[in-house]
């Protein structure tokens, strides 16, 4: 079978008992992430993908194999899916050795096959002999979590879904976790669905992210192409996008595919104010003067040198610097565009220099700019 013949579809329409009306695809061997706030209908999805909840409407297909079809009554209980399922607060048997919850994924096998199989996999994420026969109150977080990995994995599953699976795991533990999943991967030629509050561990981990809010998928994508272009201004608020800024454009430049806009701030009175004219990527889509609101990735903003700057940077003072360890967390002021600050995540020999108060430059990179039209309500 080829990978695209292993892949998961799934769609659902239903207004109760919670509103979800969302379509998604996940490739083998592929890693899909669900971002979104607390019910967005993230793990409501994945309870549909499970057999562990009924949708009123809807269909999911993995491997060419028909789990659900609201239409023609097709209904596969979980115990008849093919599903490894991993839970943020690892569901193991207190009563049982990590052997033996790995083991009651095996029920099918003979006793001494079931013994070889549970050693095995518990061998695949790392685990000692040791640690094998030990009860999951003598485990730490990270070696319980791997546990319930390997009992997923165990049963060698068309379709593997994470369930906020790290967020119990503290930092160091964690760090292990995203290594072992991403060793698994090069070796599961299955769909691998994630679901996660963690931006950072969803842009890390995963090849592409669906976005979702109140029920519906507001943007499928890479990690990047979703933060360089988030699709509305909703989008970039549920993906961190810090800067995020107000304008009106303008209309063509004089160079080929691009535009002019003005950058609308806010003063301190809550007065807004015209701030300077950018040049910036026109798609050709905006009418003149089109209120739009428009984002710059990190990577589009360079603090400069000293007297390393030019015409067109802007002049910024450092309003906060908060130095965490290897990166420091920077908010600017810029002199031209009052009441629209700057944040900045910077490493590296610059950062040092940066403390409330320093005044410094910065340069935009125009062509990362995305705009984005206001739409009325």
């Amino acid at each position: 079978m080829s990978l695209t013949d292993r892949a998961l579809f799934a769609e659902v329409a239903q207004d109760l008992p919670m509103s979800l009306h969302s379509s998604l695809r996940c490739e083998a061997g592929e890693l899909l992430a669900l971002v979104g706030p607390s019910g967005a209908g993230k793990t409501s999805m994945m309870r549909v993908l499970a057999g562990l909840m009924r949708p009123q409407s809807g269909k999911v297909v993995v491997g060419g194999e028909v789990w659900c079809d609201t239409q023609q009554g097709i209904w596969l209980p979980p115990q008849r899916r093919h599903v490894g399922l991993v839970f943020q607060n690892y569901a193991l048997m207190p009563h049982l050795s990590a052997q033996g919850n790995v083991t009651l994924s095996l029920l099918h096998l003979p006793p001494t096959e079931r013994s070889r199989q549970a050693r095995h996999w518990l061998d695949h994420v790392g685990l000692s002999a040791d640690q094998q026969d030990r009860r999951p109150a003598a485990l730490s977080g990270g070696q319980q979590q791997r546990v319930a990995v390997a009992r997923a994995l165990a049963r060698e599953p068309s379709l593997l879904l994470l369930d906020e699976p790290f967020s119990a795991v503290d930092q160091m533990n964690r760090q292990g976790l995203y290594r072992l999943l991403a060793d698994l991967r090069r070796e599961l030629e299955i769909p691998i669905i994630l679901v996660t509050h963690d931006l950072n561990e969803a842009r890390m981990l995963a090849d592409r992210l669906v976005v979702m809010d109140a029920g519906r998928v507001l943007q499928t994508g890479t990690p990047a192409s979703i933060h360089d272009a988030p699709r509305n201004a909703r989008v970039a608020d549920l993906v961190g996008i810090h800067n995020r800024f107000q304008g009106v454009w303008l209309g063509k430049a004089g160079t080929t595919g691009m535009g002019r806009m003005r950058w609308v701030a806010t003063t301190s009175k809550g007065m807004r104010g015209d701030a300077p004219v950018l040049t910036v990527r026109d798609k050709g889509r905006l009418p003149d003067g089109q209120e739009v609101t428009w984002v710059i990735p990190s990577d589009g903003i360079t603090l400069l040198a000293p007297g390393a700057h030019a015409p067109g940077d802007f002049a910024a003072e450092v309003v906060e610097a908060r130095h965490l360890g290897e990166i420091t967390l920077a908010t600017l002021a810029l002199a031209a565009v009052p009441g629209a600050p700057l944040r900045l995540t910077l490493s590296g020999a610059q950062r040092q220099r940066l403390v409330a108060g320093a005044r410094c430059w910065v340069r935009l990179a125009m062509d990362k700019v995305h705009v984005m039209p206001v739409r009325s309500p």
